[in-house]
Protein backbone atom coordinates (compact mmCIF):
# COMPACT_ATOMS: atom_id res chain seq x y z
CA UNK A 1 0.00 0.00 0.00
CA UNK A 2 1.37 3.56 -0.91
CA UNK A 3 0.53 6.83 1.31
CA UNK A 4 0.90 10.54 0.04
CA UNK A 5 -0.76 13.73 0.45
CA UNK A 6 -3.50 14.46 -0.84
CA UNK A 7 -3.32 18.20 -1.06
CA UNK A 8 -5.26 19.40 1.91
CA UNK A 9 -4.59 15.91 4.14
CA UNK A 10 -4.84 12.53 3.57
CA UNK A 11 -7.14 11.17 1.88
CA UNK A 12 -8.10 7.48 0.08
CA UNK A 13 -6.97 6.80 -3.95
CA UNK A 14 -8.55 3.98 -6.78
CA UNK A 15 -7.45 2.99 -9.95
CA UNK A 16 -9.12 3.64 -13.63
CA UNK A 17 -7.61 4.62 -16.90
CA UNK A 18 -4.59 6.88 -16.61
CA UNK A 19 -5.08 10.04 -18.80
CA UNK A 20 -1.62 11.21 -20.80
CA UNK A 21 0.04 13.70 -18.81
CA UNK A 22 2.13 16.69 -20.76
CA UNK A 23 4.98 18.21 -18.96
CA UNK A 24 5.58 18.28 -15.40
CA UNK A 25 3.42 21.43 -14.26
CA UNK A 26 1.35 21.36 -16.96
CA UNK A 27 -2.32 20.72 -17.13
CA UNK A 28 -3.81 17.68 -19.64
CA UNK A 29 -5.40 19.04 -22.85
CA UNK A 30 -9.34 18.96 -22.39
CA UNK A 31 -10.58 15.78 -23.83
CA UNK A 32 -14.11 15.36 -25.88
CA UNK A 33 -16.41 15.72 -23.20
CA UNK A 34 -17.41 11.72 -23.33
CA UNK A 35 -13.70 11.05 -23.32
CA UNK A 36 -13.73 11.24 -19.35
CA UNK A 37 -15.68 11.27 -15.79
CA UNK A 38 -19.27 9.63 -15.78
CA UNK A 39 -21.12 8.42 -18.93
CA UNK A 40 -24.41 8.55 -16.58
CA UNK A 41 -25.42 10.12 -13.47
CA UNK A 42 -28.41 9.80 -10.89
CA UNK A 43 -31.36 7.59 -11.90
CA UNK A 44 -30.49 7.08 -15.27
CA UNK A 45 -26.85 5.67 -14.20
CA UNK A 46 -28.66 3.52 -11.74
CA UNK A 47 -30.95 1.93 -14.07
CA UNK A 48 -28.51 1.80 -16.47
CA UNK A 49 -26.23 -0.11 -13.59
CA UNK A 50 -29.44 -2.52 -12.48
CA UNK A 51 -30.64 -3.91 -15.86
CA UNK A 52 -28.07 -3.59 -18.34
CA UNK A 53 -26.45 -7.04 -19.86
CA UNK A 54 -22.86 -7.93 -18.76
CA UNK A 55 -20.86 -8.84 -22.24
CA UNK A 56 -17.70 -8.58 -20.70
CA UNK A 57 -15.96 -9.46 -17.52
CA UNK A 58 -12.29 -8.92 -16.56
CA UNK A 59 -10.24 -8.87 -13.12
CA UNK A 60 -9.20 -5.55 -12.32
CA UNK A 61 -5.60 -7.29 -10.91
CA UNK A 62 -5.32 -4.84 -8.16
CA UNK A 63 -6.96 -4.05 -4.89
CA UNK A 64 -7.53 -6.76 -1.67
CA UNK A 65 -11.20 -7.01 -2.65
CA UNK A 66 -10.58 -8.33 -6.24
CA UNK A 67 -13.35 -6.50 -8.00
CA UNK A 68 -13.65 -7.30 -11.75
CA UNK A 69 -14.16 -4.39 -14.52
CA UNK A 70 -17.22 -5.37 -15.93
CA UNK A 71 -18.69 -4.33 -19.79
CA UNK A 72 -22.33 -3.45 -20.11
CA UNK A 73 -24.66 -2.97 -22.41
CA UNK A 74 -28.69 -2.37 -22.76
CA UNK A 75 -28.57 -2.56 -26.57
CA UNK A 76 -28.24 1.45 -27.55
CA UNK A 77 -25.19 2.08 -24.93
CA UNK A 78 -22.47 0.53 -23.69
CA UNK A 79 -20.62 1.14 -20.16
CA UNK A 80 -18.05 -0.64 -17.58
CA UNK A 81 -18.93 -0.76 -14.71
CA UNK A 82 -16.45 -2.28 -11.19
CA UNK A 83 -18.24 -5.18 -9.37
CA UNK A 84 -17.53 -6.00 -5.55
CA UNK A 85 -18.67 -9.02 -4.04
CA UNK A 86 -16.77 -8.83 -0.69
CA UNK A 87 -18.39 -9.51 2.50
CA UNK A 88 -16.28 -9.47 5.60
CA UNK A 89 -16.82 -8.88 9.30
CA UNK A 90 -14.91 -9.64 12.15
CA UNK A 91 -16.28 -9.10 15.48
CA UNK A 92 -13.93 -7.86 18.29
CA UNK A 93 -10.19 -7.00 18.07
CA UNK A 94 -8.67 -8.01 15.32
CA UNK A 95 -4.35 -8.41 14.43
CA UNK A 96 -4.48 -7.27 10.65
CA UNK A 97 -2.28 -8.28 7.71
CA UNK A 98 1.06 -6.50 7.26
CA UNK A 99 0.19 -4.96 11.60
CA UNK A 100 -1.61 -3.29 13.71
CA UNK A 101 -5.22 -3.95 14.89
CA UNK A 102 -8.42 -2.76 14.17
CA UNK A 103 -11.59 -3.41 16.19
CA UNK A 104 -15.07 -4.93 14.74
CA UNK A 105 -13.21 -5.52 11.37
CA UNK A 106 -15.43 -4.81 8.19
CA UNK A 107 -14.76 -5.06 3.77
CA UNK A 108 -18.24 -5.08 2.63
CA UNK A 109 -19.83 -4.23 -0.70
CA UNK A 110 -22.76 -3.30 1.32
CA UNK A 111 -20.56 -0.03 2.41
CA UNK A 112 -20.12 0.94 -1.26
CA UNK A 113 -24.07 1.05 -2.26
CA UNK A 114 -23.98 3.02 1.74
CA UNK A 115 -21.60 5.59 0.73
CA UNK A 116 -23.47 6.26 -2.60
CA UNK A 117 -26.45 6.63 -0.69
CA UNK A 118 -25.02 8.73 2.02
CA UNK A 119 -22.94 10.95 -0.38
CA UNK A 120 -26.59 11.50 -1.96
CA UNK A 121 -28.32 12.98 1.17
CA UNK A 122 -25.60 14.90 1.79
CA UNK A 123 -25.56 16.39 -1.75
CA UNK A 124 -21.77 16.15 -1.87
CA UNK A 125 -21.66 14.46 -5.94
CA UNK A 126 -17.99 12.95 -5.44
CA UNK A 127 -19.10 9.07 -4.91
CA UNK A 128 -20.34 7.41 -8.18
CA UNK A 129 -23.49 6.02 -8.71
CA UNK A 130 -23.26 2.39 -7.09
CA UNK A 131 -26.25 -0.25 -6.93
CA UNK A 132 -26.87 -3.88 -5.57
CA UNK A 133 -26.99 -6.09 -8.14
CA UNK A 134 -27.14 -10.11 -8.35
CA UNK A 135 -24.53 -11.47 -10.82
CA UNK A 136 -24.40 -15.11 -11.79
CA UNK A 137 -26.21 -16.22 -8.63
CA UNK A 138 -24.14 -13.63 -6.90
CA UNK A 139 -24.81 -10.24 -4.69
CA UNK A 140 -22.69 -7.24 -4.82
CA UNK A 141 -22.01 -3.91 -5.36
CA UNK A 142 -21.90 -2.70 -9.14
CA UNK A 143 -20.49 1.06 -9.78
CA UNK A 144 -20.10 3.36 -12.57
CA UNK A 145 -16.62 3.12 -13.92
CA UNK A 146 -15.33 6.73 -13.96
CA UNK A 147 -13.60 7.01 -17.79
CA UNK A 148 -10.36 8.73 -18.49
CA UNK A 149 -9.28 9.22 -14.79
CA UNK A 150 -6.07 9.55 -13.20
CA UNK A 151 -5.37 9.08 -9.00
CA UNK A 152 -4.40 11.74 -7.04
CA UNK A 153 -1.00 10.00 -6.65
CA UNK A 154 -0.57 10.39 -10.03
CA UNK A 155 -1.87 13.96 -9.75
CA UNK A 156 0.71 14.62 -7.13
CA UNK A 157 3.66 12.67 -8.83
CA UNK A 158 3.03 14.91 -11.95
CA UNK A 159 2.91 18.00 -10.06
CA UNK A 160 -0.42 18.79 -11.84
CA UNK A 161 -2.38 22.01 -10.17
CA UNK A 162 -5.97 22.89 -10.62
CA UNK A 163 -5.95 26.37 -11.73
CA UNK A 164 -9.43 27.25 -9.25
CA UNK A 165 -7.79 26.20 -6.28
CA UNK A 166 -10.65 27.62 -4.05
CA UNK A 167 -12.95 24.42 -6.05
CA UNK A 168 -10.57 22.39 -5.33
CA UNK A 169 -10.20 22.60 -1.71
CA UNK A 170 -13.95 23.01 -1.68
CA UNK A 171 -13.69 19.44 -3.04
CA UNK A 172 -10.72 18.46 -0.82
CA UNK A 173 -13.32 19.38 2.46
CA UNK A 174 -16.01 17.60 1.29
CA UNK A 175 -14.12 14.26 0.81
CA UNK A 176 -12.90 14.93 4.39
CA UNK A 177 -16.55 15.25 5.55
CA UNK A 178 -17.38 11.98 3.76
CA UNK A 179 -14.50 9.99 5.05
CA UNK A 180 -14.61 11.18 8.79
CA UNK A 181 -18.45 10.90 9.03
CA UNK A 182 -18.30 7.36 6.80
CA UNK A 183 -15.60 6.13 9.22
CA UNK A 184 -14.29 4.69 5.73
CA UNK A 185 -10.65 3.17 7.29
CA UNK A 186 -8.89 2.86 3.84
CA UNK A 187 -8.94 6.82 3.94
CA UNK A 188 -4.95 7.33 3.81
CA UNK A 189 -4.98 5.18 0.28
CA UNK A 190 -3.81 7.51 -2.10
CA UNK A 191 -5.38 5.53 -4.62
CA UNK A 192 -8.93 6.10 -3.65
CA UNK A 193 -9.81 9.56 -5.03
CA UNK A 194 -9.74 10.24 -9.10
CA UNK A 195 -9.36 13.16 -10.63
CA UNK A 196 -10.64 14.09 -13.85
CA UNK A 197 -8.85 16.17 -16.50
CA UNK A 198 -11.36 19.52 -14.83
CA UNK A 199 -10.06 18.21 -11.74
CA UNK A 200 -13.46 16.72 -10.63
CA UNK A 201 -12.81 14.39 -7.93
CA UNK A 202 -14.29 11.53 -7.29
CA UNK A 203 -14.30 9.16 -4.45
CA UNK A 204 -14.02 5.22 -4.51
CA UNK A 205 -13.06 2.35 -2.95
CA UNK A 206 -15.75 2.85 0.15
CA UNK A 207 -15.49 -1.44 1.60
CA UNK A 208 -13.87 -0.83 4.41
CA UNK A 209 -15.97 2.44 5.86
CA UNK A 210 -18.94 2.78 8.17
CA UNK A 211 -17.10 1.09 11.28
CA UNK A 212 -19.34 1.33 14.68
CA UNK A 213 -17.03 3.30 16.32
CA UNK A 214 -18.58 6.74 17.88
CA UNK A 215 -15.29 9.11 17.92
CA UNK A 216 -13.67 10.92 14.32
CA UNK A 217 -10.47 9.24 12.95
CA UNK A 218 -8.41 12.23 12.58
CA UNK A 219 -10.59 15.32 13.15
CA UNK A 220 -7.64 17.84 12.88
CA UNK A 221 -8.37 17.40 9.29
CA UNK A 222 -11.89 19.43 9.49
CA UNK A 223 -11.22 22.68 9.16
CA UNK A 224 -13.69 23.82 6.40
CA UNK A 225 -17.32 23.15 6.06
CA UNK A 226 -19.56 24.13 3.16
CA UNK A 227 -23.20 24.89 4.62
CA UNK A 228 -24.80 23.60 2.36
CA UNK A 229 -23.86 20.42 3.19
CA UNK A 230 -23.53 20.97 6.91
CA UNK A 231 -27.54 21.72 6.46
CA UNK A 232 -28.25 18.50 5.15
CA UNK A 233 -25.78 16.73 7.41
CA UNK A 234 -27.85 18.40 10.34
CA UNK A 235 -30.85 17.21 9.13
CA UNK A 236 -29.95 13.56 8.89
CA UNK A 237 -32.02 11.61 11.52
CA UNK A 238 -32.22 7.82 12.21
CA UNK A 239 -35.70 7.46 10.20
CA UNK A 240 -33.75 8.91 6.81
CA UNK A 241 -30.85 6.72 7.30
CA UNK A 242 -32.90 3.16 7.93
CA UNK A 243 -34.50 4.14 5.24
CA UNK A 244 -31.90 5.18 2.61
CA UNK A 245 -28.90 3.07 3.86
CA UNK A 246 -30.37 1.13 5.97
CA UNK A 247 -30.82 -1.86 3.62
CA UNK A 248 -27.23 -2.32 4.25
CA UNK A 249 -26.09 -0.91 7.25
CA UNK A 250 -27.18 -2.19 10.38
CA UNK A 251 -28.09 -0.92 13.39
CA UNK A 252 -24.99 -0.39 15.15
CA UNK A 253 -23.37 1.10 11.95
CA UNK A 254 -25.87 3.52 12.23
CA UNK A 255 -25.58 4.53 15.95
CA UNK A 256 -21.99 4.89 14.89
CA UNK A 257 -23.01 7.24 12.00
CA UNK A 258 -25.05 9.24 13.95
CA UNK A 259 -22.80 9.64 16.28
CA UNK A 260 -19.63 11.30 14.30
CA UNK A 261 -22.45 13.49 12.70
CA UNK A 262 -23.16 15.29 16.41
CA UNK A 263 -19.13 15.44 16.92
CA UNK A 264 -18.84 16.81 13.57
CA UNK A 265 -21.40 19.35 13.99
CA UNK A 266 -20.29 20.66 17.68
CA UNK A 267 -16.60 20.81 15.83
CA UNK A 268 -18.15 22.74 13.60
CA UNK A 269 -19.28 25.19 16.29
CA UNK A 270 -15.90 25.09 17.88
CA UNK A 271 -14.19 26.12 14.66
CA UNK A 272 -16.44 29.10 14.37
CA UNK A 273 -16.50 30.29 18.33
CA UNK A 274 -12.54 29.94 17.75
CA UNK A 275 -11.85 31.85 14.33
CA UNK A 276 -14.96 33.03 12.99
CA UNK A 277 -17.89 32.26 10.04
CA UNK A 278 -15.89 33.39 7.24
CA UNK A 279 -12.98 31.17 8.23
CA UNK A 280 -14.75 28.17 8.97
CA UNK A 281 -17.76 28.01 6.39
CA UNK A 282 -18.04 28.05 2.88
CA UNK A 283 -21.30 27.92 -0.25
Amino acid sequence: MRYGRLGLGWVAVGVAAVVPVPARGQAPAPAPAAAYGLPLAGAEAEEFLKTARVVDRKPIGKGVTRPDKLTLSDGARTHHGIWKTINEHRMGLQHLEGGGTEFDFRDSWKSEVAAYELDKLLGLGLVPPTVERRIDGRVGSLQMWVEGVMTEDDRQRKGLESADAEGWNAQMYRIRLLHELSYNTDYRNVRNVLVDPSFRLYAIDSSRAFRIQTDLMTPDDLVRFSRAALERLGALDRPTLEAHLGPWLDKRQIDGLLARRDKILALVKKRVAEKGEAAVLYP
